[in-house]
Formats: C-alpha cells, structure tokens, sequence
C-alpha cells in the first residue's frame, strides 16, 4: 500500500436519514491513495448509502466528504471523471451488446483503457456481441466491473464485488483487483464475503446501525474478537471446572458430548496443555484455530453475516 500526506478520501461525520430514521449516523474514515479500503456491515448496516453519498449520487444531510480534495456533490462532473463505480444495482440498456457497451464508455472518458485486455481478463471476449439482456448474472457483474474501470479512474468503488459469480470467476477477479491496485488505483469495496475481504482490503470499516463499529487491517479486527484462538478436544478424563475457568486469557468455555472447546489467547493455549499433562489426561482430536474475520464481523455486530 502507498500513501500520501494527504488522504484521497475524507468522509468526516456523515449522516443521512430516509423519513426521519438515521441510515448513517456520524461515519468518519479516510482512504489513502493506493490502498483497498474496505466496509462491511449486516444488511441494512449503511453502508451503500455511506458509498453513494461518497459517489455524489446521493446528497448528505450533514458531514464532510472530499474524493481527491472535491465534494462529490458540488464538483460532481469533476468527481465523475477520476471515480469509476460497480454499483450494487446496475442496468443499461438491454438491446446494447456487450462490445457496444464498452465502446460506449470509453467514449466518456478523455484517457480510457484498452478494453480488449479487461474483457479478455473478465472471460467476456466471447460474448462481445451478445446483448446485455441476454447475459446471465455472472456476466452482466462481470461486464460491470469492466466498465467502472474502463475509464482508467483514479478511484473505483466497487458495491459487492464478486455477487453471483462462480468460484472461479471470483477469485479472477480478486487477482484483477489487486492488479488495479498495484496500479495506483485506489478502491472503496463493500462485500459481504469474509474471505474476500481478508484478501483484498488494506483495512477496514465495520459499520453496524449506521455507525463505524470498528476500522482496522483484518489482522487487526481479527486480534480484536472475544477469544481470538479456539482450542477443542475430548479429554480422556473429566477436569475440574474451576481449574478451567482460572486459565489466563480465558474468554469462554463450552462442554458438549463430552468434548470441550476454550476460546482464549495463546497464552490460554500453553496453560491448558500444562493442565492436561499435569493431570496425565490425554487430549484427543485436539484441534487448534485462530479466530478469522467471521468471528470478529459477529463479535463487533452481534449478528451473522447476510
């Protein structure tokens, strides 16, 4: 990731409301030139509000935002020009083939891509003449992510990336990504993958119920969930409860049918292994995982990942 003094996005206190209900209330980040900023949320969290407002399609009732030093609502056709979009809900117009729309936007653009290498790199060479009505799902979002960066922007938001697409289609396009990061482009991405977002963002915003939850690298969140390691196994013998429950970094303990899981630290996990060999129990199927951004997501929103 590079950066720059200045950050090339600034969302400062953003709220917006719809009929008197707060959809983002007070949300504050920054993104740095060359970074992959992520934000992930429930449903219904605001986070596609938060990216519209940052796109200039929808007018902020209070905050500051700023795209390269710009407001996106009153430098709007400025903005247009370095930002290119995959919006969450897209459509054109349906008789258009998908060579057409290419064309179409490079047209729009004063320094725009070759689209040949982004349709050949998206596996949509052999459908350049087929009508985007009659594309199936995974094509039309894969035609999309091709034309918010046929422009050659400066900044690409990206609103679920890789939703309807095959595993191979996706991972495709993870490795696309990263390449237009390694460009100098700079990408707001809202998923709900988990993986996906280990993978791709140089950190991120949690926002639950309008509001920033947290904002870290994934290592980050991930060091930040209740019970960052979990240690399962059966014991050969039963131990005591209150031996248990005085390990250090200890978060929580389960028993069911006779197995034990501990959610701790690894400090948790060296204790319990004394205590098993101090007692001569032997620990069957012992099974030992650090916690993964899930696990984060559902400690810092309560709920599971839709």
């Amino acid at each position: 990731m590079t950066t720059t003094t200045a950050p090339l996005i600034e969302v400062a206190g953003l709220r917006k409301s719809y009929a008197g209900r707060a959809v983002v209330d007070g949300v504050s980040f920054t993104v740095a030139e060359g970074e992959i900023f992520g934000i992930l949320g429930p449903n219904g969290a605001g986070k596609t509000t938060t990216v519209e407002c940052v796109e200039g399609l929808r007018t902020p009732d209070a905050g500051r935002i700023r795209v390269a030093g710009l407001d996106p609502v009153r430098d709007h056709a400025a903005v247009t020009r370095l930002l290119g979009a995959q919006l969450q809900e897209s459509e054109i117009q349906p008789k258009l083939t998908v060579r057409e729309a290419l064309e179409l936007y490079s047209a729009i653009y004063p320094d725009p891509l070759d689209w040949r290498p982004l349709a050949e790199r998206l596996r949509l060479t052999d459908k350049l003449t087929t009508r985007f009505g009659k594309l199936s799902g995974g094509q039309k979002q894969r035609l999309f992510i091709a034309l918010a960066l046929v422009g050659n922007p400066r900044v690409v938001v990206l609103d679920e990336l890789t939703t309807g697409l095959d595993p191979r289609s996706r991972r495709d396009t993870w490795a696309l990504i990263e390449d237009v990061r390694d460009s100098g482009v700079t990408v707001l991405l809202v998923t709900h993958f988990m993986e996906e977002a280990q993978r791709l963002c140089d950190r991120i915003a949690v926002i639950d119920q309008g509001r920033v939850a947290a904002l870290d690298t994934p290592a980050g969140l991930i060091r930040q969930a209740a019970g960052a390691t979990v240690i399962s196994f059966t014991p050969s013998a039963p131990l005591d409860e209150r031996e248990l429950a005085a390990l250090p970094g200890l978060a929580s303990t389960e028993h069911r049918e006779g197995r034990v899981t501990l959610t701790g630290d690894d400090e948790t996990v060296n204790a319990v292994l004394t205590l098993l060999a101090r007692h001569r129990v032997t620990a069957h199927q012992l099974r030992v995982s650090d916690a993964t951004l899930d696990d984060a997501f559902l400690d810092l929103t309560g709920v599971g990942q839709s």
